[in-house]
């Protein structure tokens, strides 16, 4: 009897570390929210956000071209704007730093960056935006 006892014990004890394992790798995984293809030379686009997620954070990836993003403002669905300083290089293959958005998770309608390509002289690059809950 004792021996069933340990062994429940310990069956119960794996099936939570798993459980619990998988929530926090769902909690830190980026999930793609949209992106844009950008033109030659200084410029300012605008991506859309479609669905119901909410994000604590984001990140910028650029491929096709490296990048110089100057400024971003993210448009949340309540109304406020959230102004962030980014001015770096982003190389070819490369991605932003971590971006903490304000408050807690928060649901996005459009985000507006202004940037210029680097080192293009036709062309474009593509900007991802990324969003961690």
């Amino acid at each position: 009897m004792r021996e069933l006892k340990i062994i429940l014990a310990i069956s119960s004890f794996i099936l939570l570390s798993f459980t619990t394992e998988k929530n926090n790798l769902q909690q830190t995984r980026w999930k793609f929210i949209a992106d844009k293809n950008v033109r030659f030379g200084p410029d300012h686009d605008v991506i859309h956000v479609t669905g119901n997620d909410n994000y604590r954070q984001l990140k910028l990836r650029v491929t096709d071209a490296p990048l110089k993003i100057n400024d971003m403002k993210v448009h949340f669905e309540n109304g406020e704007v959230f102004d962030v300083s980014i001015r770096s290089k982003i190389r070819q293959g490369g991605e932003s730093r971590v971006i903490d958005l304000p408050g807690s998770s928060r649901s996005i309608r459009k985000i507006e960056f202004w940037y210029s390509t680097v080192g293009v002289l036709k062309g474009t690059a593509r900007v991802a935006v990324w969003g961690r809950r």
